[in-house]
Parts: C-alpha cells; sequence; structure tokens
C-alpha cells in the first residue's frame, strides 16, 4: 500500500480518545450517543487501515469485524432513536393526562 495507512490510523486513535472522553463527560443522552456511534465509525476505520496495512491472510479477519462494528453501531443507534421516540411520546401522553385532570 501507500504506508500512509499506520499513521492515519494513529491520527482515527487520537480521534477516538477525544470521543471517548465525551462519552464520559456527555451531557445528555444525544450527545453521549453521538460520541458512541463517532466512536464506532472511528473504530471501523482503523480496523480497515489496520486489515489494509498488514496484507495479509488475515485482512479478512479484520474486515469481518469491522462489519460486525458496523452492524451494532447501527443497531445501537436505532434502538436509541426508538426509546427517545417511546419517551417523548410518553411525555406528550402524560401531560395530555394532567391537562385534563386539571380542568
Amino acid at each position: 500500500m501507500t504506508g500512509l495507512e499506520l499513521p492515519i490510523a494513529f491520527v482515527l486513535l487520537l480521534n477516538l480518545a477525544v470521543s471517548l472522553q465525551r462519552v464520559m463527560r456527555g451531557q445528555g443522552d444525544a450527545d453521549r450517543l453521538l460520541a458512541t456511534l463517532l466512536f464506532g465509525t472511528t473504530g471501523i476505520g482503523i480496523i480497515v487501515l489496520l486489515a489494509f496495512a498488514d496484507g495479509g491472510p488475515a485482512r479478512t479477519g479484520f474486515i469481518d469485524v469491522a462489519l460486525t462494528l458496523a452492524l451494532l453501531a447501527t443497531l445501537s443507534g436505532i434502538a436509541f432513536a426508538r426509546r427517545a421516540w417511546q419517551r417523548a411520546h410518553d411525555e406528550e401522553a402524560e401531560t395530555a393526562n394532567d391537562e385534563s385532570e386539571a380542568r
């Protein structure tokens, strides 16, 4: 390859450290989810770069791990969105009940 795989992977690893810090001190659930998704996509990038830097027979194993991580990141995003949607719907129903009881 071009020889730039390892330096780019190092830069992505620094990005991973910053996103991990954001997960730890995130102010809200959405902030934490976005940082976690960034964590997942950066991890995928690092794994793919390492697969192409190695170039040996283990390349397909690295690619399989990256695809699995991508699937997990997608599922966690969907699960968070469903939970947030349900929470908003429950709060609306609760507010409507409170207003009807006040009348």
